[in-house]
This record gives C-alpha cells, sequence and structure tokens, in this order.
C-alpha cells in the first residue's frame, strides 16, 4: 500500500483545513488508518483513527471535538477535517495503514501498529 497525503498548509488560528490521503492498491479496506503529527522538536504524536468500515472512530484529547476523520473505501481515501486549529496544531501531518487491536486504545495510538506510512504534508497554523 502506498499513502499520498495532501491538503496542508499556512492558515490562521480558528480557521479549517481538510486533508487527505490517497491510497494505492485494493486492499484499501482491510486496514485501520490514522492519522499522526510530529511537530518541530517533538515526537510523533497519535491524532486520530478509524476503524475498517469507518463506523468507529479514535481521536487524541487534545483534538477531540475540532477534528474529524473519515474515510471513503470506494476512493480509498481517508480525511482529516480540522476546525478551529490552534498553533499547536502546527505539525507534519503523516497518514498511516495498519491493523491494531481496535479495542485497545493504547494499540490503536501505537505508531508501531501502523504498516504503511504516507510522506507527510505540513500544516502551520499562525496566531
Amino acid at each position: 500500500v502506498q499513502l499520498q497525503a495532501s491538503g496542508g498548509g499556512l492558515v490562521q488560528a480558528g480557521t479549517s483545513l481538510r486533508l487527505s490521503c490517497s491510497a494505492s492498491g485494493r486492499t484499501f479496506r482491510s486496514y485501520v488508518m490514522g492519522w499522526f503529527r510530529q511537530a518541530p522538536g517533538k515526537e510523533r504524536e497519535f491524532v486520530a483513527a478509524i476503524s475498517w468500515s469507518g463506523s468507529s472512530t479514535y481521536y487524541t484529547d487534545s483534538v477531540k471535538g475540532r477534528f474529524t476523520i473519515s474515510r471513503d473505501n470506494a476512493r480509498n481515501t481517508v480525511y482529516l477535517q480540522m476546525d478551529g486549529l490552534k498553533p499547536e496544531d502546527t505539525a507534519v501531518y503523516y497518514c498511516a495503514a495498519g491493523n491494531p487491536q481496535w479495542w485497545l486504545h493504547t494499540s490503536v495510538a501505537a505508531g508501531g501498529h501502523y504498516f504503511y506510512w504516507g510522506q507527510g504534508t505540513l500544516v502551520t497554523v499562525s496566531s
């Protein structure tokens, strides 16, 4: 599976962006899809994940109520709608595909359970 993330940019605080991640291959629906981010000088952190069918989602606490993850299995694409952006959301955002243990949040949030990664797209939020 090859992943291609897009949609990043420079925006002002309080505005919105939608990230997209397109996947190659016919096995897209076989994977949990996640978004992670890495801010300058910080470790990569989990942002959100969506189950194989799209019926269930997880979010890290700092983005709950502001970000929405969704997927379109017919288009092999996962999205991250980011509303109410804050300067602390500034980071390179990566999409990832894997098969964590969905019933364990710690598994879903662990990057090691994702096999494929996109190249990242930079989101910069100015104050």
